[in-house]
């Protein structure tokens, strides 16, 4: 056993910094699911950083240092309050705001979100299954960002006004309708935040033919 942990030092070493580096400075996430739609499409690897807002001791969530404020409108992965699985949504309320939504129109701080007039697309929900959907442009408080709405799909679109409490976030999918966010699960604690999403790394039809989608390759996330 000693002469193998010799003669492969290097390389457990290699292992060693790759796995702190993962885990405490940048990593990939893939998006399995739609909830994130049209923004994110299942079969995206988005790009992490870890350290978009704290310094953390790899491996948990004890964070050593903060860098920075999170921001409204940042795509951002943490880990759920009530299952720990980990999740990417946008950051839509931040700690001390009063978050609510009308019929799927979200409102902050008494400010009425402005949508723009959008399209009609079919949705694939399932294998060979589709269903209408509504896709606009949401603007609040100076950021705008594609939303997606399924007229048919029964969802949590009126709530609130809540309060989002000190050191915690509201998130919301931009698929509205597809998404297990903070209506669901609550606000989520500051420590919970893995890192902010900015780039594209790759993308694959994974729900067709596998084909690679180069045209979202490096793509910036708005």
């Amino acid at each position: 056993m000693k002469k193998w942990l010799r003669e492969n030092r290097g390389f457990l070493v290699f292992l060693l910094c790759f796995g702190v580096f993962r885990t405490a400075v940048a990593d990939w996430n893939p998006i399995p699911s739609g909830s994130m739609r049209p923004t994110l499409l299942e079969g995206d690897v988005v790009l992490v950083n870890r350290l978009a807002y704290d310094v953390k001791l790899p491996l948990t969530d004890i964070r050593l240092l903060p860098l920075a404020e999170p921001a409204r409108g940042d795509v951002v992965t943490f880990s759920s309050p009530v299952d720990d699985a980990r999740l990417i949504k946008r950051l839509v309320g931040l700690p001390g705001d009063v978050i609510e939504m009308r019929d799927g129109v979200l409102v902050i701080n008494g400010e009425v979100a402005r949508y723009e007039p959008g399209q009609e697309v079919q949705e694939a929900v399932a294998p060979g299954r589709t269903l209408p959907a509504w896709r606009t442009v949401e603007h609040l408080a100076g950021r705008s960002h594609p939303v997606q709405a399924l007229p048919q799909v029964m969802s949590r679109r009126d709530f609130g006004p809540i309060t989002v409490p000190a050191d915690h976030y509201f998130m919301l999918g931009d698929n509205r309708d597809n998404s297990a966010d903070s209506r669901y699960i609550g606000p989520v604690p500051r420590e919970r935040l893995i890192g902010r999403a900015h780039h594209l790394l790759i993308s694959a039809d994974i729900s067709g033919n596998w084909r690679p989608r180069l045209e979202r390759i490096a793509r910036r996330i708005e």
